[in-house]
């Protein structure tokens, strides 16, 4: 398929060009700043708690004595942790959603285009596992610093970010940053081939059984609230395949190893045995869901706004109009093969 080819997406009755150049990419990382952003933020209070049952669950009796314990304790206990999960969770979300738009018409510019329609379903997972592997790069520092602000015991750990900062690297330099990264990439890639694929599926079920009429004959509250329903739905299915290494990422940041990483998460397991891997999972289901929905209303909203149109549907979008950034890419994918 030439790169220099023009694709397009039926709006309606006639057909709408949409261009998959930079300015398309980069609106895409700011809608993906926005959704990850504000939404880790705002569940600061439940992830807080999530955290600290992982590490120690005899601390709470459940996710309510929790909040009540950290309310009586000061309403500023609820939040610890807010700062580096708003730079961190901001970070991915640019590569999770920007990376995962480029990496579609990539894939799809490689294996052509029919086949990039026929194994569209490929082509959701190829994408976002490969996005979510750079973008959990872009979120392992502070990932780290937050993890170590919620579940270390009060007055021996700063809550300041900068000063957290500093003191990972001056006792552990790179690696006090970066040790949870595998079980990260083993949380979060899955977690993220689920939500891309399964958010993409469900939208186009909802658009193929329920509202069957063309996707822009409906207003936007309309298709938002498709967005917000499929992406709850696949929220649910991310919290089952990724809880056990979300356990372990918080009980290796929790801990100070001089180990590998491996040597760690095999003590780690030693500890807390296959049950323990599942503590929490009410907590993480409440909060992955309703992550998921409100993230991919949030990036649809701003798509929306933007021009792009919400995600999925009937319609197979392949557009690409900037033929020397995705041939620089395919060059390069292919290169490492």
């Amino acid at each position: 398929i030439s790169l220099h080819r023009q694709k397009y997406l039926a709006m309606g009755g006639e057909k709408t060009a949409v261009a998959h150049d930079m300015t398309y990419y980069g609106k895409c990382m700011i809608g993906g700043i926005l959704s990850c952003g504000i939404t880790h933020t705002s569940i600061t209070p439940l992830d807080l708690i999530k955290c600290r049952m992982q590490v120690n669950p005899n601390l709470y009796s459940g996710i309510l004595n929790g909040f009540a314990t950290c309310w009586r304790a000061g309403g500023n206990g609820l939040v610890v942790g807010w700062l580096p999960t708003a730079v961190g969770y901001s970070m991915q979300g640019l590569g999770k959603f920007g990376f995962y738009e480029m990496f579609k018409d990539l894939f799809a510019n490689i294996v052509g285009e029919q086949n990039a329609i026929k194994y569209r379903s490929v082509g959701w997972l190829t994408a976002s596992a490969c996005a979510e592997f750079f973008a959990d790069m872009m979120l392992c520092p502070m990932e780290s610093v937050k993890v170590r602000m919620q579940t270390s015991q009060e007055g021996t750990f700063t809550r300041k970010l900068g000063k957290a900062t500093s003191q990972i690297w001056q006792k552990e330099g790179m690696q006090g940053f970066y040790k949870g990264l595998v079980p990260l990439w083993l949380r979060q890639i899955p977690y993220t081939m689920v939500k891309f694929a399964c958010f993409e599926k469900v939208v186009s079920l909802f658009y193929s059984h329920i509202f069957t009429k063309e996707k822009s004959s409906y207003n936007r509250a309309t298709q938002l609230s498709v967005t917000f329903s499929s992406g709850y739905i696949a929220g649910v299915f991310c919290a089952l395949v990724s809880h056990p290494a979300d356990t372990l990422v918080s009980k290796l940041n929790q801990k100070k190893t001089s180990g590998s990483t491996m040597d760690a998460v095999k003590e780690i397991y030693g500890d807390i045995g296959f049950k323990g891997l599942w503590r929490g999972l009410v907590a993480r289901i409440i909060m992955i869901g309703t992550l998921t929905g409100l993230q991919w209303w949030i990036y649809d909203s701003f798509k929306s706004a933007a021009g792009l149109g919400t995600t999925g549907g009937k319609q197979i979008v392949l557009c690409y109009s900037n033929p020397l950034f995705l041939q620089f890419l395919q060059t390069l994918f292919v290169s490492t093969q």
